[in-house]
């Protein structure tokens, strides 16, 4: 029976080069993904590992000043200079190398920030008593010795096309600075890798930037041979201040690799998760080929009963078939997958995300999990075709060519999908009405609902295609007709099709519909509630400097400038966090809606606070509170006003200069202007130039604010939709697949129609029918079931946006209707030409 059934599959290569297809693109998936994020967690453990080689101990800390601690607000900001002494005098200490370190951007030559801001970092150039800093090589000059003076890395001085000797401009947190550049090194750093960029300066620079002079923030202590770590440890801990933190270089090392792991952990996960829904879609694609070729096999699986052969050989027969192209195709998956895996590497690496080197990982897990799911998935889809071609009975058989679904069955599996599609609803709604806490219930409800659909497709199939037949006539004629009646002719068929697209659409909409609602609110909040013409801000989110505040206040054009400086403050225990801003400019940049009192009051002293915040607290208009300052100090508060929630503001507006009392360093994310005529190019270069050209501030007018918040959503959109484009292409190989088998099984009708006066034309435009008719079938039954989990998952989370309304994007719903008949127009140009090319007399002779 083995013999038989690979006989088979070698008979029928054409028919079953689709399941390949499909399930090589899943496994191609699956196997890529495991590969690429093998790969890339072993070459960052790799290079976290080296970095950490020569490391007995590494000491991290933080400036308390920054915490919002009050009763730190005389803490050292860091390891002091003293203290890095004793821990050198330690017996088995070789050396200690200390670091400072902070926000540094490199400006191209045409000004530009060079890298995102993310991974823009500056430190201090420390060498030891050979003159060399152990972290970093020099390819060109040396290390920075003294003010005014910089080392690059090697990518960051290609990218500016700076060369020792040359003038580069800096931009730390304060106004941009023009250096010399000392020197051009390589190293081993991750951001930098990662295509960030790193700034050295002479450790005086460093720390006046970064912190106090004669402290450092992370500290790297080698060990003399022979010294323990563990040893070095415990006498370097008592030494250090409290807002510092040790650990031996093996633990950092560990520590570096389990971050890498978690970080790359989601990227698994959701490549994985799309790998899984390209499988699922293809076990419809693949079902339907085995449930076609059994049909076609009816007289050969007839006679093998008839010789003697058990169901059960005929049902291993059949899975034997399945296994072996399971096993093909996954072969050739996996060997995909690897060249995918390089592929992902090679486009990060272009992108400027430089993947540290090192070899491709395959590890047992990715060639196990690609053939376990290969083959099992294969042979998951076939098992129900292999069960129905076990009952055939052998006479019975010998007479049919098509097994018929008894009555008995089809109420059976109608009931079924009716059940679950019941149940699946009516969980999506509770999961809707639980709010919040629903997501887990209606995404079981969904995935019930979208199975029990797909056992009902072949039901909803005939009333659904009757009501576009009587248009098919009329517009098409004779081969419209034909079409509609050929796509409803074997409905399980024509169901097992759709699903696939259904499937994918379901998907695609609810995205689509989510993104859409959740991008319009945002962007209706953000232009109910700003006024402002620019919003400045600091690369990579970090802190604008209090210069860069009395910059803005002297520009040319400017009307109202106000910073929403972040604060906080403690009433009966509890932190409230504020708003510091700037009074009478901030009701000109941000709509605030008081509801009662006055926010002129902000200038008089007093604090306005939010609406709902007041209530929970119980505080009104007049009230007088005792609070608790960010330094540790008290006193008293009037509330002024109260005011409508503002997603922009914090809960509690004070004036800057109530903050400043108490605040060493302001912490200012963004500032707002108003301009006089509002915003223009003439009036944004005024700005740029105010601000000393610092590549690393960004100002953004209007769209660009509106770009940002629902930017994000786009992309994210873009990124899925580029997912899921996977399983769309299984499922248009479901389509012409289907109408392929179609042709072949209906080859004596095609020849009997050519006979009788349909010419080549219209037998072709009869197939391109049938096949658009099945896929806009499919596509509305997805693009109904997205809408629906759409609105349910809308409803968990409108409490948490504001101005949240469902939006049911036309635009694009037309669009995907559109895409899913083209699918079906492009899916059938191959059988539709296989059809037209049959010879009339040899195709009636066909049995």
């Amino acid at each position: 029976m083995f013999r038989t059934a690979l006989r088979t599959v070698l008979a029928h290569k054409a028919r079953l080069l689709m399941t390949v297809l499909a399930v090589m693109l899943g496994v191609a998936f699956v196997s890529g993904t495991l590969v690429f994020t093998d790969t890339l967690g072993n070459a960052f453990q790799n290079q976290s590992a080296k970095s950490y080689k020569d490391v007995a101990v590494g000491v991290t800390s933080y400036d308390k000043r920054d915490s919002g601690d009050g009763s730190d607000a005389g803490s050292d900001p860091g390891v002091s200079q003293e203290t890095i002494g004793r821990i050198g005098a330690l017996d088995g200490v070789a050396s200690v190398t200390a670091r400072v370190s902070g926000f540094a951007g490199v400006a191209d030559p045409d000004g530009k920030l060079i890298g995102g801001g993310w991974a823009n970092n500056g430190s201090n150039f420390a060498p030891g008593k050979d003159g060399k800093d152990p972290s970093y090589t020099f390819v060109e000059g040396t290390g920075p010795t003294k003010d005014g003076e910089i080392a690059l890395d090697k990518a960051t001085a290609a990218k500016g096309k700076y060369t020792v000797g040359k003038p580069v401009r800096v931009a730390s947190s304060g106004p941009v600075k023009e250096y010399t550049l000392a020197g051009v090194f390589t190293t081993e750093d991750g951001e930098v890798n990662a295509g960030g960029s790193l700034v050295l300066f002479d450790t005086a620079v460093a720390q006046k930037l970064y912190l106090e002079p004669g402290f450092f923030s992370d500290l790297t202590i080698t060990a003399k041979a022979g010294a323990s770590e563990s040893t070095i440890l415990d006498e370097v801990a008592p030494l250090l201040p409290d807002n510092a933190t040790a650990k031996t270089g093996e633990r950092l090392a560990s520590d570096q690799a389990e971050q890498i792991e978690s970080s790359l952990s989601g990227i698994n996960q959701m490549l994985l998760a799309f790998a899984a829904i390209a499988l699922f879609v293809g076990i419809f694609l693949i079902s339907n080929t085995f449930t076609m070729l059994v049909a076609q096999r009816t007289k050969e699986l007839a006679l093998l009963r008839a010789v003697g052969a058990s169901r059960r050989q005929v049902k291993r027969s059949v899975l034997a078939e399945a296994a072996v192209v399971g096993a093909i195709a996954s072969t050739i998956g996996f060997v995909l997958g690897i060249g995918l895996a390089v592929a992902l590497r090679s486009a990060m690496n272009m992108a400027g995300a430089k993947m540290p080197a090192g070899a491709l990982v395959i590890s047992p897990t990715a060639v196990g999990a690609a053939f376990g799911v290969g083959i099992l998935i294969t042979l998951l889809a076939a098992w129900l075709p292999a069960r129905r071609a076990a009952k055939i009975p052998p006479v019975a058989a010998m007479s049919s060519v098509h097994g018929v679904a008894t009555t008995k069955s089809l109420v059976v599996r109608n009931s079924i999908g009716g059940v679950l599609a019941l149940l699946g609803s009516a969980v999506i709604v509770a999961g809707a009405a639980a709010g919040s806490d629903g997501r887990l219930l209606i995404g079981a409800g969904a995935f019930l609902t979208m199975v029990g659909v797909i056992v009902l497709i072949p039901l909803l199939s005939r009333p659904v295609i009757a009501l576009v037949r009587p248009l098919l006539l009329r517009v098409f004629g004779v081969s419209g007709k034909l079409a509609g009646l050929n796509a409803v002719r074997n409905p399980r068929r024509t169901g097992a099709t759709a699903s696939a697209l259904a499937i994918g659409l379901t998907l695609v909409t609810g995205l689509t519909v989510l993104g859409v609602t959740i991008g319009q609110a945002v962007d209706k909040m953000t232009t109910d509630n700003i006024k402002a013409d620019y919003m400045v801000t600091m690369a990579g989110g970090g802190r604008l400097d209090e210069s860069t505040l009395t910059a803005l206040e002297k520009a040319p054009g400017v009307s109202a400038v106000s910073p929403q400086q972040i604060s906080s403050l403690e009433v009966k225990g509890r932190f409230h966090s504020a708003s510091a801003v700037t009074p009478g400019d901030i009701e000109k940049v941000i709509n605030i809606a008081s509801v009662s009192g006055s926010l002129d009051t902000l200038a008089q002293g007093g604090i306005a606070v939010a609406e709902d915040t007041a209530k929970s607290n119980g505080w009104k208009v007049g009230d007088t509170l005792s609070v608790t300052y960010d330094d540790g100090k008290t006193g008293t508060l009037k509330v002024g006003a109260t005011f409508e929630k503002n997603e922009f503001l914090s809960p509690v507006l004070m004036s800057t200069e109530v903050a400043a009392a108490h605040e060493a360093r302001a912490s200012i994310p963004e500032v707002w202007l108003k301009m006089d005529g509002g915003a223009s190019a003439a009036h944004e270069q005024a700005l740029v130039d105010a601000l000393g050209k610092n590549p690393a501030i960004t100002i953004m007018d209007q769209q660009d604010i509106r770009n940002q918040f629902g930017g994000l959503i786009n992309t994210a959109l873009n990124i899925m939709y580029g997912l899921l484009a996977m399983a769309l292409v299984i499922a248009i190989l479901g389509v012409v697949n289907t109408l392929a088998m179609s042709v072949f099984e209906r080859q004596q009708e095609i020849g009997m129609l050519r006979a009788i006066g349909l010419d080549r034309a219209k037998v072709k435009r009869m197939i391109r029918l049938e096949a658009v008719v099945i896929s806009l079938f499919g596509a509305v039954i997805g693009v109904g079931l997205g809408s629906f989990v759409a609105w349910a998952i809308g409803q968990t989370i409108k409490d948490q946006i504001p101005g949240y309304a469902l939006v049911i994007p036309w635009d694009r719903v037309g669009l995907f209707l559109v895409l899913a008949g083209v699918v079906g127009v492009l899916a059938a140009l191959w059988p539709a030409r296989s059809a037209a090319k049959l010879n009339m007399l040899t195709a009636i002779k066909t049995e």
